[in-house]
């Protein structure tokens, strides 16, 4: 089948899309509402897309009419913390991204303990795997989405999701899970091993 996305209705793009694009690492995102109050929301249009500078984007959709408040905070503040969803946080990620009226403390309604990042003002969950805090480097706006670019500023990683060195991660503590399609996520436990051929191998087998 072949479908053309300059005539395709925009729902039918989004489930195409969705559908074959992942898995999909989830962020859940935390910024500070107007009030003071914290936000939280899960973001699985997110990836990282450099490291030197150290990069992360996220895709954030828009109410009609009206910006998230995810994407105002962020739009305000120039600031904000990544979570990494593992196993540990879905609960408190599903929570987060259930549809409350603007300026509800997600964290709180997901009973999660936070405390101060390091150098923003976006609280971070204690306890969780690993932490970015981000500046925000860019914003693009479409009318019902921002592509939000931020620099990452400081990350925290619980010790025991390190090897010994601390250096790499450690897969048997750390595993992150992913979104695929509608409530369908998969985790990390099945990790395997591929190992690229030796090039020279690669071409003495052309024409074989």
């Amino acid at each position: 089948m072949q479908f053309d996305f300059t005539t395709l209705p925009a729902r039918d793009r989004y489930r195409l899309l969705t559908n074959f694009v992942g898995p999909r690492p989830i962020a859940l995102v935390t910024t500070v509402n107007p009030d003071g109050t914290h936000n939280a929301a899960p973001m699985s249009f997110f990836n990282v897309m450099s490291s030197e500078p150290p990069l992360l984007v996220l895709g954030i959709a828009s109410k009609p009419e009206q910006e998230k408040d995810t994407a105002a905070n962020i739009r305000r503040t120039e600031e904000f913390a990544i979570h990494m969803v593992d196993r540990a946080l879905s609960e408190a990620m599903l929570v987060a991204g259930l549809s409350v009226p603007s300026g509800v403390d997600e964290l709180a309604l997901a009973r999660v303990e936070t405390e101060p990042c390091t150098s923003i003002a976006a609280p971070r969950i204690t306890g969780a795997s690993c932490v970015f805090e981000c500046r925000t480097e860019r914003l693009l706006d479409w009318p019902n989405r921002v592509l939000v670019i931020g620099e990452v500023v400081q990350m925290h990683v619980r010790r025991d999701c390190l090897d010994d060195a601390g250096r790499y991660v450690n897969p048997e503590v750390y595993q992150p899970i992913a979104r695929l399609h509608g409530d369908n996520y998969v985790g990390s436990e099945d990790q395997f091993v591929l190992t690229a051929p030796p090039l020279e191998d690669v071409f003495k087998g052309e024409g074989g």
